[in-house]
């Protein structure tokens, strides 16, 4: 049995607890000069950090605070957006429900058949199929409010094709010809008209072929061609990348900067160490590295944030485990790797895992000297199988590299890789590394198999299943372990109090086995029992006593 984690499934290996700290330092002290080149090069058009030798695996990094197992918390949605987390930040874009991303179907309301690009693209867009299926959907990608380009299943751009209107999906980077404004009926916004670029409406003529060459106005009638129906399908993303391109840059700024100014704050930590609880795992996107200039469509001023949650740290000696959530090019398809689109991208070349890298270095070398830098998330949730092995391993070698240029002692967490099929997969490789820790994430809510568990399944799964499979994959001397989220939602209908701190109870009883410890998700979320504060708050879970 697979561990389920948001968004997918996998377990990561467990290991032995630490040595005492007079050990490591002994072993730290006696190889502070020593460095060799990684077997694992990039490109020789691109230049690379300097590597280190890890020191034997054997001896753990020490850290000023906090003490091992860590009991933490995610701040989630702070500084990376999760529009589930937190919706109203949402509200204020117009067209709401046209975000980048968003899959839509248009049936001819004349010809009741769908635009279709064959194959997934390179050819002709035609109309002839009643039935919608992936070659019948197209992703969206935002220009403004009413002005898009279409991708498709293929991620081909849809556009003109020839003078005389054809429309056509060849492209593969959008242009003028592949841009198209939507066109909403006054009375039902889910019939649309579609004007492409040569100001000509779109239309489904009885050969199947569409072309835009339509200049009457329309009545919004099923008799005219140029009307189409238009449906959304599967989940629409609410990440960053859909906020700031929603707004608009302009309008963005003082939104994410009233957000990040105002929804965690001191008080937050304060609240968070009294509580219990010994350190914080930051999500941060790739973007943060070039504040306070992102490139668009971020908007700068997330460093600020992080530079204060490290000052609240210090104050309230708390440990911070920075998270890499987002990477450029998205490790996976879904909003919290702020993906514009769904599609995956990340470490297809060695330029992307450079430019990763690059985001480790300036984030290790920012906050190495910050006693509350207890360790560095390399990347979160990668997704097999676009995310190779090969790829990932390289790049935990390379950001291992960048964090140990600064710091002796910050912990280095990797991830597991989703959908890999291969609990273990990186047990070996990070076993070749001082202060490496592997993180795995437990959720029973994303996972069908849960949908007809009673309460007492639930709690005994956690307490047999995955308590079991920690102890089976515990390896001595082998990396840390990192329950890096989880949390006390499951799919049992109108449960009671008593229940859910029962399940708390269990999760965390069985996650106290992961010798880097555990973190959950989140402090703050519009669900409550996804928001630790208000469980801590209302009694559900307790961490003292």
């Amino acid at each position: 049995m697979s561990l389920v984690c948001r968004g997918g499934i996998r377990l990561g290996p467990l290991v032995v607890k630490p040595q005492p700290r007079l050990v490591v330092l002994a072993v730290l002290l006696s190889l502070c000069t020593s460095c060799l080149s990684s077997s694992f090069a990039h490109a020789k058009s691109t230049p690379r950090p300097p590597t280190v030798q890890p020191p034997p695996p054997s001896q753990p990094v020490p850290a000023s605070y906090p003490a091992l197992p860590v009991r933490a918390v995610c701040l989630g949605g702070w500084l990376v957006t999760e529009g589930w987390i937190l919706p109203p930040l949402f509200d204020g874009i117009p067209n709401k429900d046209l975000l980048d991303g968003t899959q839509l179907q248009f049936k001819s309301a004349l010809r009741k058949t769908y635009l279709t690009a064959d194959q997934g693209g390179g050819g002709a867009v035609v109309a002839n199929r009643t039935q919608a299926s992936d070659w019948e959907t197209f992703k969206l990608w935002r220009i403004n409010e009413t002005t898009f380009n279409f991708r498709t299943s293929g991620n081909q751009f849809v556009g003109i094709g020839a003078s005389d209107g054809i429309i056509v999906a060849t492209a593969t980077e959008p242009l003028l010809p592949e841009t198209f404004q939507i066109v909403r009926c006054p009375f039902d916004k889910n019939r649309v008209r579609i004007k492409a670029a040569n100001g000509y409406f779109v239309q489904a003529i009885a050969t199947g072929e569409v072309i835009a060459d339509y200049g009457e106005p329309t009545r919004w009638s099923d008799f005219d061609a140029s009307v189409f129906l238009m449906t959304k399908v599967g989940e629409q993303l609410q990440g960053e990348y859909q906020l700031c391109n929603g707004y608009g840059t302009d309008k963005a700024t003082p939104v994410l900067r009233d957000h990040w100014s105002t929804y965690i704050v001191e008080d937050d930590f304060k609240f968070i160490v009294s509580s219990g609880l010994t350190a914080v795992r930051i999500p941060v996107g790739w973007w943060i590295a070039s504040d306070p200039n992102p490139p668009a469509p971020y908007v700068g001023g997330s460093l600020q944030a992080l530079d204060n949650a490290f000052k609240w740290a210090e104050k309230y000696k708390l440990g911070i485990i920075i998270d890499l959530h987002a990477a450029p090019g998205s490790q996976n398809p879904w909003e919290h790797s702020s993906s514009r689109d769904g599609t995956q991208e990340w470490g297809t070349t060695d330029a992307n895992i450079a430019q990763t890298v690059q985001v480790i270095d300036f984030l290790a070398s920012r906050y190495a000297t910050s006693p509350s830098l207890f360790a560095v998330e390399l990347m979160n949730e990668p997704l097999a199988p676009r995310a190779t092995f090969d790829s990932l391993t390289k790049y935990y070698r390379d950001g291992y590299n960048a964090v140990r240029k600064y710091s002796s002692t910050a912990y280095v967490v990797m991830s597991n890789r989703l959908s890999s099929g291969n609990s273990a997969e990186l047990l070996q490789f990070a076993s070749g590394f001082q202060g490496a820790v592997i993180d795995v994430h437990y959720y029973t809510v994303f996972n069908k198999m849960f949908s007809n568990f009673t309460v007492q399944q639930n709690i005994d799964f956690i307490k047999t299943n995955f308590s079991g499979e920690l102890t089976a994959v515990t390896t001595q001397n082998g990396p840390l372990t990192f329950v890096g989220e989880w949390v006390a939602e499951w799919k049992v209908t109108n449960a009671t109090k008593k229940e859910y701190q029962k399940y708390a109870t269990a999760q965390m009883n069985a996650y106290g086995q992961a010798t880097f410890g555990w973190s959950y998700w989140t402090v703050k979320n519009a669900k409550n029992h996804w928001d630790l504060e208000w469980m801590i708050r209302n009694g559900y879970i307790s961490l003292k006593g």
